[in-house]
């Protein structure tokens, strides 16, 4: 009896994932026995260094791996699976309640958006970089090419301009937001700037 109950709690709404998570690293969960890879983030190695913006080194993988386990401690979580990646660990979009926690660990900058996989959080990823969250408070190695032994691809943008509420890197700006480059902007004067 016990067994069956496990996996009723385990699989529930067609093949989601849900229960409570053990931590692997800053992009991987384990939820009900099944080894989830997060869909379409990359977060740094649980070995990987970077540099906060005083200059000083920290361990962002562990950094992010926290996060991640802060976000989900004590809690449920509901994984959707979309694919099985070549590792054989099941690829999913994971909730917290209503919270996505793929895209939340992108916009607290503690991952990148995988554009290799998908776009589905370059937006995010573009808030956290122009706020300094996470990993862009400094300069860092992308978690692909610190797999591969590449160089350090990215770093924190330059301080906003005065006045400028948000930066719009690969944007436009619109009010205090931003937009796509050609779109049509209906939003009044804001605060928003081009770096």
């Amino acid at each position: 009896m016990i067994p069956l109950l496990v996996l009723l709690v385990g699989c529930a709404q067609g093949g989601d994932l849900i229960g409570a998570p053990t931590i692997t690293d800053g992009d991987t969960i384990h939820v009900a026995g099944v080894k989830v890879r997060l869909f379409g983030v990359d977060a740094p190695e649980h070995d990987q260094v970077c540099t906060d913006g005083s200059g000083h080194a920290y361990p962002c993988g562990g950094r992010a791996a926290n996060a991640l386990d802060v976000l989900t401690r004590g809690k449920n979580v509901r994984c959707v699976p979309r694919d099985t990646d070549r590792y054989g660990r099941t690829v999913a979009v994971c909730y917290v309640g209503s919270v996505d926690i793929d895209a939340w660990m992108v916009r607290a900058g503690w991952a990148l958006a995988y554009r290799q996989y998908s776009s589905d959080y370059i937006d995010e990823e573009t808030a956290a970089r122009a706020d300094h969250a996470g990993l862009w408070a400094g300069p860092f190695q992308a978690p692909w090419d610190f797999r591969h032994g590449g160089p350090a691809t990215y770093s924190a943008p330059a301080a906003r301009p005065e006045g400028c509420c948000r930066v719009c890197t690969n944007s436009q700006p619109c009010g205090d937001g931003c937009i796509a480059i050609g779109a049509t902007c209906h939003a009044g004067p804001g605060c928003a700037c081009r770096p």
